[in-house]
């Protein structure tokens, strides 16, 4: 069951001058600025209200979905991350019900454990589902 937004995320170029940005326009400090090697992204999170955050990705690997994404359509909006109670359980809901999956497990991810569903089975939106868990390395 989706509980709410959790975050959604923006590519960018350059980290450090879009979190100064999002500083001087809108005020906000990030809560949380981390390097995920396993998804080739250096991460900052910035809280909004206190339900939901907003996510600024910068790739590190040339090679990563992330890095692809802005080379082809540049900075923006790359994916919408709803919160769920078992992500698991829920992929496996999504996948009987014929959408197209590029995870079918959940695993470890900035927001806790995570699976993304692909945008062609979400007209062209890439949703990622989040599982908040203590411990969200494992």
């Amino acid at each position: 069951m989706i509980k709410k937004v959790d975050h959604v995320a923006i590519v960018v170029k350059n980290l450090d001058d879009s979190i100064k940005v999002f500083e001087q326009l809108f005020n906000l400090k990030p809560s949380k600025i981390e390097t995920v090697p396993e998804q080739g992204v250096k991460a900052a999170l910035f809280p909004i209200g206190k339900e939901c955050e907003l996510e600024l990705l910068q790739p590190i690997d040339t090679e990563s979905g992330i890095a692809k994404f802005l080379e082809a359509k540049g900075e923006g909006i790359h994916h919408i991350c709803l919160e769920v109670d078992d992500v698991d359980k829920e992929l496996q809901t999504l996948e009987a019900k014929g959408a197209r999956l590029i995870d079918k497990k959940g695993r470890y991810g900035l927001a806790g454990r995570i699976g993304f569903i692909h945008p062609k089975s979400v007209m062209g939106t890439l949703i990622e589902l989040a599982q908040k868990t203590g411990d969200s390395h494992h």
